[in-house]
């Protein structure tokens, strides 16, 4: 078995930190892509329920941020970087549902819903893969999960009848 020597000189199992990047590197790319296209819908949505909508997309962009930080604080606390560079969140997202210009909240918010239900996904393969290799990674997947699932709620409210 080989180890990594992290900046705190402890030593983490190669494989284990390696399993955990392959699972959380998609996370933190999905949610850098969740913040440029949030921001995106935020200066570009319209309609009755516009403040609403507008101050709730700074929120779901702000949590995303941090979200993206604490995943990739995590990859990089077992010694392997983190390659989250404009062209690489890119090649990510190349496709989303936000679009370029104004639209209606409902068009916006559903987009975004979009978006966040790709990283959803990504989230639960982390888990789901996490669960035999490292534990305390997987628990950060769950929390992204849980405030991620909570802000698509709060969005998702807006559309309800």
């Amino acid at each position: 078995m080989s180890t990594v020597q992290t900046p705190a000189a402890t030593t983490v199992d190669s494989t284990m930190a390696s399993s955990t990047a392959q699972f959380l590197s998609p996370i933190v790319l999905g949610l850098e892509a969740l913040v440029v296209n949030g921001k995106q819908a935020h200066w570009h949505v319209r309609g009755a329920n516009f403040i609403g909508v507008h101050e709730l997309l700074d929120s779901v962009v702000a949590h995303a941020q941090d979200w993206a930080d604490l995943a990739a604080e995590r990859i990089v606390a077992l010694g392997l970087p983190v390659d989250s560079r404009l062209a690489t969140v890119a090649a990510k997202a190349k496709e989303t549902a936000v679009p370029a210009g104004f639209a209606q909240s409902d068009v916006i918010i559903n987009a975004v819903i979009a978006d966040i239900d790709a990283v959803l996904v990504d989230i639960q393969t982390a888990i789901d893969g996490l669960d035999e290799t490292d534990l305390t990674s997987q628990d950060v997947a769950i929390e992204i999960k849980r405030g991620l699932d909570k802000d698509r709620w709060f969005l998702f409210a807006h559309l309800a009848a």
